[in-house]
């Protein structure tokens, strides 16, 4: 999938936002909890806040700025991100802020955003993704192994992109709206509703049902207007 560059870039005015098409990354991390005491296990998950669809993940045994730029760098070449397409928004890790991960992303012609100090709301698509990795009823009380984690997180990334149906997207998985095929499933979806409501109005008190749409846009703390409406 090839990404259009976003409207404002992030330093520009405005927080970071994503339109159909457009496509800024939220790139934060999470701990999960070893076999022993203070034993923790790192999770990097970059995800697309459009489409909901995580494009790369690795779980690390340290947080490291070395293995950030080297995810952030083969997730940028898997994709196929070319110079001045892409916001890169992150909390303020130690990885994520290093001079090496800048450089990086400068050499790319990535634009870096950062989460406000203090503001633990700042990443909600991640967080929101991570409360979803956290709740899953299979999810363990601790990782016998590294290896026992990057399994887990293979098997739950799978379905979340694939298989998740995400309200915050018309309920459509995440690999169909980052690929293009949302609108084909909303047409087929729209399709059975018309026959269903055709051979049962009655069924329909209000009125013919129709899918959820589409957000238009995607904001990572969108800014309150600067004047109120008239009431």
């Amino acid at each position: 999938m090839k990404v259009a560059r976003p409207v404002r870039r992030a330093g520009q005015g405005n927080p970071p936002r994503r339109k159909a098409g457009r496509a800024p990354w939220s790139d934060p991390y999470t701990k999960l909890i070893g076999p022993v005491k203070w034993t923790y296990y790192h999770l990097y998950s970059i995800i697309d806040i459009y489409s909901r669809y995580t494009v790369g993940w690795m779980v690390a045994a340290r947080e490291s700025a070395a293995l950030a730029e080297q995810l952030l760098e083969q997730t940028i070449t898997k994709q196929g991100i070319e110079r001045d397409q892409l916001i890169i928004h992150a909390d303020r890790g130690t990885s994520m802020a290093s001079k090496p991960v800048a450089f990086l992303l400068a050499d790319l012609g990535v634009t870096k955003s950062h989460s406000r100090p203090h503001c633990s709301n700042d990443n909600p698509y991640s967080e929101a993704q991570f409360k979803t990795l956290k709740y899953r009823p299979e999810f363990p009380e601790t990782f016998a192994s590294i290896q026992a984690a990057r399994a887990f997180c293979d098997t739950f990334y799978r379905w979340y992109n694939h298989d998740h149906r995400h309200s915050g997207i018309g309920m459509h998985t995440p690999f169909d709206v980052h690929h293009g095929r949302a609108e084909q499933v909303h047409q087929a979806r729209a399709a059975v509703l018309t026959a269903a409501y055709t051979a049962t109005p009655q069924r329909f008190v209000r009125k013919p049902p129709v899918p959820p749409k589409l957000p238009d846009t995607a904001w990572i703390n969108r800014p309150e207007l600067e004047t109120s409406p008239i009431q």
